[in-house]
């Protein structure tokens, strides 16, 4: 059984419902179709996603990372290599036979995935042309009924403004909804009139929710590490 605290100490930055989200979905995923992380760092959320599916029908996890950093990261801690401890980490957890990690960018894994995909995690590079990237390069791999998700989706910019852009004028979303700081909406062949509202509506609320979350985070520190 999943238990997040066994992997609270493995460096990263998740909240615990984040955790049981990725987990819970990856557990829906169908044994044909595959899960797709953008950004592992040292392997917390594809621990997360490797226990849905091993508990689930063990569907394959692609973790795509060069493990070198996102610019964020080596502004913060200089130059990194987190690939050795990523697999000692999904190796300890028991999920290193379902995950395959792909040291690369996303953009360069994208060119020949052809499988179809059922769940997609973006946590790579924040600034909003590397996410919005990630969002147009995989959004099309996945089937409909499939889902998208967005880290760190209020608080900073570039995962904000992606994930809010489909979500006003794409035909083929609805279902957003926030978890923590997780953005995610499902993919369909074509939404309705009601679908385009909900997705503003959300949008409005998730903007008053990062305006209060932020006003907390800038008062009391980083709440969500």
């Amino acid at each position: 059984m999943f238990n997040f605290n066994d992997i609270a100490k493995i460096g990263g930055w998740l909240t615990e419902k984040e955790g049981f989200f990725l987990y819970s979905t990856a557990r829906k995923v169908k044994k044909e179709n595959f899960i797709v992380e953008i950004g592992s760092w040292r392997g917390k959320s594809t621990i997360c996603l490797g226990k849905g599916s091993i508990e689930g029908n063990k569907p394959k996890v692609y973790a795509i990372d060069p493990h070198v950093g996102s610019s964020e990261h080596q502004k913060k801690f200089g130059k990194v290599d987190t690939f050795d401890s990523f697999k000692d980490n999904i190796k300890k957890a028991g999920v290193d036979n379902y995950v395959t990690p792909i040291r690369d960018t996303s953009e360069n894994a994208a060119k020949s995935f052809t499988d179809p995909v059922e769940f997609v995690f973006i946590d790579g590079a924040h600034e909003f042309r590397f996410v919005r990237l990630d969002f147009k390069l995989w959004f099309p791999k996945i089937i409909n009924g499939g889902s998208i998700a967005f880290h760190d989706s209020w608080h900073y910019f570039g995962p904000h403004l992606a994930s809010a852009i489909p979500l006003l004028v794409s035909s083929k979303v609805n279902n957003p909804k926030l978890i923590d700081t997780i953005t995610y909406f499902e993919k369909v062949e074509k939404n309705s009139y009601i679908d385009r509202i909900n997705n503003v509506i959300f949008l409005i609320s998730r903007l008053f929710f990062g305006v209060i979350g932020s006003i907390e985070i800038n008062t009391k520190g980083a709440v969500f590490k």
